[in-house]
């Protein structure tokens, strides 16, 4: 009966992943499916757990940053990701202090605020997206490179 809650368990953890598409639990379900044929071969019960754990471990140390790094290689950013490091004109005052600043970017309105208080960019200036907390753009003002 022990090699059927393997099976199931490992079912769980591949519709968990399939849900997922993160790689977070098909690492689980490959030492599960380990467990459940040592299950099936009749050894001891700890003996399939420490063998879930074992090579569930390896197969996330070793064969994760690998499939991090070629499956996610041809990710496209999102519109969100692309906004970051593109340079902007302020269309209203960004003053952190009275919590006022907008920008248009790529046709819709931003609220925006600047990476360190303190720091007021004006209008038709131009800035740096350096991030993107909630909805609002964070920038830095943009000071052109002579070439």
């Amino acid at each position: 009966m022990v090699p059927i809650y393997w099976l199931i368990f490992m079912a769980v953890l591949l519709v968990i992943e399939i849900c997922t598409l993160g790689l977070t639990t098909i690492w689980f379900a490959g030492g599960a499916l380990v467990a459940t044929i040592v299950s099936l071969l009749g050894l001891n019960f700890w003996i399939q757990v420490t063998l879930f754990i074992v090579v569930s471990t390896l197969l996330l140390v070793v064969t994760r940053p690998w499939a991090m790094r070629y499956i996610n290689s041809h990710k496209v950013k999102t519109n969100y990701e692309g906004l970051i490091g593109k340079v902007i004109k302020i269309t209203e005052r960004v003053d952190n202090f009275n919590q006022s600043g907008t920008a248009v970017v790529n046709g819709a309105e931003w609220t925006v605020r600047t990476q360190e208080d303190g720091v007021i960019i004006e209008p038709e200036e131009k800035a740096q997206i350096v991030n993107i907390v909630g909805v609002r753009l964070i920038v830095k003002r943009y000071i052109e490179e002579d070439n």
